[in-house]
């Protein structure tokens, strides 16, 4: 069977919003029979901490959500992203992009009301998508370190997801290498969801919309991408996205308020419908009554009484 897996970025701890996605991204493997796989996407090297990846290691743990094989870290997969990276520069599908992030959003905000054609508002208007020789050469000069950005032409591909059903997305040229030189997420997650054979990825829906770009580096490399289920998110009690400034936002928090793990998946099992929230559970007992194509498409607002423990 195609595997699962669940990959956060050690950039700090797992908040309860991450945890609920990992226990989804484990039901949605486990009820399949498939292997459930940890990878850590610290391509962030100024960002990543060996001690946010021991807490993520160490939260899954704690819930029981076990998972299979070695754990693979993003970091050490450098030579497989740079072999992508240069086939698609061989194959002509690439140029340098030499503009700041504040030039594009300048250079998008004066075009605003400008057709965009079949592209989202906010795409990467193409700027230096046909300088010549000389004009690249003066940005050089100047200092200026270039991204790599796909020639994406205009592409719209379609999918269908397991949780939000048929999904259409226009494709602008985004990049894939960082000025930096470091191989950027849309291309580093096809790569190595090939490579560790993963059959359905399940995730935040934030992501929903840059799905049609890694369908479309999929096929210039000739893979044959995953599966697709993004579910809903956590948010705090304002409706806002979760974050730590709504307070006790993490498993270590809720366990210093007196909670147990079993409760916890209690909360996320009640969230998903699957049990009360004060009975506690086990993973295994929410597997026995988790159906994936009735996975509730709402967000989860978590109650202030949750983060704000008296």
């Amino acid at each position: 069977m195609p595997d699962g897996r669940f990959a956060p970025s050690p950039t700090g701890p797992l908040h309860l919003g991450n945890l609920r996605t990992a226990l989804l991204a484990w039901l949605f493997a486990r009820c399949d029979g498939s292997r459930f796989l940890l990878r850590i996407e610290d391509l962030d090297a100024a960002g990543s901490r060996s001690e946010h990846e021991a807490g993520a290691v160490a939260d899954l743990a704690t819930l029981g959500l076990e998972h299979d094989g070695p754990l693979v870290r993003q970091s050490e997969r450098r030579d497989a992203h740079e072999a992508a990276l240069a086939r698609l520069v061989a194959e002509g599908r690439t140029y340098p992009c030499y503009c700041t992030r504040r030039e594009i959003l300048a250079e998008v905000e004066a075009a605003v009301a400008a057709p965009h054609g079949p592209l989202p508002a906010g795409a990467y208007p193409g700027t230096c998508r046909d300088l010549d020789r000389r004009r690249r050469a003066e940005r050089e000069a100047a200092g200026r370190r270039p991204s790599l950005r796909l020639r994406a032409e205009g592409e719209v591909l379609s999918f269908r997801d397991r949780v939000a059903g048929e999904v259409t997305g226009a494709v602008d040229d985004f990049v894939i290498r960082r000025s930096d030189g470091t191989p950027a997420y849309n291309l580093v997650v096809v790569v190595d969801d090939h490579d560790q054979g993963i059959g359905e990825v399940v995730r935040g829906d934030d992501l929903l919309d840059s799905t049609p770009r890694q369908l479309l580096v999929a096929r210039l490399l000739g893979i044959d991408p995953p599966g697709h289920a993004h579910v809903p998110l956590v948010l705090g009690p304002d409706g806002e996205r979760l974050a730590k400034r709504h307070g006790s936002v993490t498993l270590a928090d809720q366990l210093a308020a007196g909670r147990t793990a079993p409760h916890v998946l209690a909360l996320f099992g009640a969230s998903l419908g699957l049990c009360p929230p004060d009975e506690p559970v086990t993973p295994t007992d929410l597997l026995a009554c988790f159906d994936p194509d009735r996975v509730v498409r709402e967000p989860w607002t978590l109650p202030d009484d949750l983060v704000h423990p008296s």
